[in-house]
């Protein structure tokens, strides 16, 4: 089994020069890459948090917040499914993009994805997201798009 990696070990391998030199958000913009994209997946989430529609509405917020997103319209969160992939499911529009989640019901698992063509720190977001899920561990996989 690998160990989880860092946001920027993700981008750049940790003996590479850049690695150390530029953050990832600031890869993002004007001659730069088109946006950013974090897949974070949180395993062993508190199953209350994961199960609780007002508590997945407030993640956004803050989150949008805390990494300086404007949302666009209202949060969506739906709970539907059934068997292994039942559970909630939410998608909130940026005014740069979109934050999507999958919780998963029968692993108590979440799977986040924020894209924007604004640059963020995805480590933050790795950070915060673990902490208000309560989720026991995490991966996280940072893509440049272009």
């Amino acid at each position: 089994m690998s160990s989880p990696i860092d946001s920027e070990t993700a981008i750049f391998p940790p003996e590479s020069p850049v690695a150390d030199s530029i953050a990832p958000q600031e890869m993002v913009g004007e001659g730069k890459a088109w946006g950013l994209c974090t897949a974070l997946d949180l395993q062993d989430c508190n199953p209350d948090l994961i199960r609780n529609a007002d508590h997945i509405r407030r993640y956004v917020a803050e989150l949008c917040e805390l990494i300086d997103m404007k949302r666009f319209g209202e949060c969506q969160v739906v709970d539907f499914g059934s068997g292994r992939v039942a559970g909630y499911s939410m998608v909130q529009l940026i005014s740069t993009s979109l934050i999507s989640g999958h919780f998963a019901n029968d692993t108590n698992n979440a799977y986040l994805d924020i894209f924007s063509c604004k640059g963020y720190d995805p480590a933050v977001v790795e950070a915060f997201s673990k902490d208000f899920f309560g989720a026991r561990r995490s991966t996280t996989t940072v893509t440049l798009r272009y």
